[in-house]
């Protein structure tokens, strides 16, 4: 059974009641693929899909909604990943009839348990939880300072060098005398996918060998982070250079405060 836990939480009411409803049926899945007993399942299947099809789609409707109300930065990719979703449960509601149940629902249960974490995590975490880009800059939040200490030495230095490379985002962003900006995007995401695998790898190193409990969580945060980047879509970025900084900056600064403050800094605790 998977569990909607706190980790899972992005601290808006009616969103968190909402994902609460798609693990349920995720759960359903999982029961409905587990039943030995029943040996045609074709009829439970369809229902399942339709099920998932109908309520994920009113739960995007609302969360784009949402985010549309407060000026999420992250609203257009938020509609990408929807329309992705949605894409592969059509694609299994056509199919269903050509497959065998069983493997069909397990296909279907590796999908939605990697996406519907993932997306929690990594994507809807950030809802309601990063300010416009402007007050980013006048409160200068993307440089390290006390508040994110966890205590440990080692996780605090990496995080300082994490601090650090968001800061050349920032001084990208500002050098409006620097016409073609595309190598220095390219070049700074390499540099933040390849130090944040480093980070993420340390770390669960750390937790794994004091047995924190929360590893499991922070794996899959940390998994959904490194997707952020890799999903770049790079053809975008060279049209829309300044633009694709500003958002780079936003989604970096919003989820590594986030990260550090409410999960990282658990591990030191």
């Amino acid at each position: 059974m998977y569990r909607f836990t706190q980790d899972c939480l992005i601290g808006v009411e009616e969103i968190d009641k909402e994902h609460q409803e798609l693990f349920r049926i995720v759960n359903d899945v999982e029961e409905l693929l587990a039943n030995d007993i029943k040996e045609d399942k074709y009829d439970a299947v369809v229902k399942l899909l339709r099920e998932l099809q109908d309520y994920s789609e009113y739960h995007f409707r609302h969360e784009e909604e949402y985010m549309k109300k407060i000026g999420h930065p992250e609203l257009e990719l938020q509609k990408k990943q929807h329309g992705e979703f949605a894409a592969k449960m059509s694609e299994l509601d056509a199919i269903v009839g050509n497959r065998q149940e069983h493997e069909l629902l397990d296909e279907l249960m590796h999908y939605l348990v990697t996406w519907l974490f993932r997306h929690i995590i990594g994507s809807d975490m950030m809802i309601g939880k990063m300010p416009p880009l402007q007050e980013w800059e006048e409160k200068e939040t993307y440089t390290y300072s006390a508040q994110y200490s966890t205590g440990i030495t080692f996780i605090d230095d990496e995080h300082k060098e994490l601090f650090r490379i968001i800061g050349e985002v920032h001084r990208a962003i500002v050098h409006d005398y620097v016409h073609d900006k595309y190598d220095e995007i390219v070049r700074l995401l390499e540099e933040l996918k390849n130090y944040t695998k480093f980070h993420f790898g340390d770390e669960e190193e750390y937790m794994k060998a004091i047995h924190y409990e929360g590893l499991e969580a922070q794996k899959k945060a940390h998994d959904a982070f490194i997707s952020r980047l890799e999903e770049m879509d790079l053809e975008y970025v060279d049209d829309n250079q300044q633009k694709t900084l500003e958002e780079l900056l936003e989604f970096l600064v919003g989820w590594l405060v986030n990260h550090i403050l409410h999960m990282d800094k658990k591990i030191g605790s």
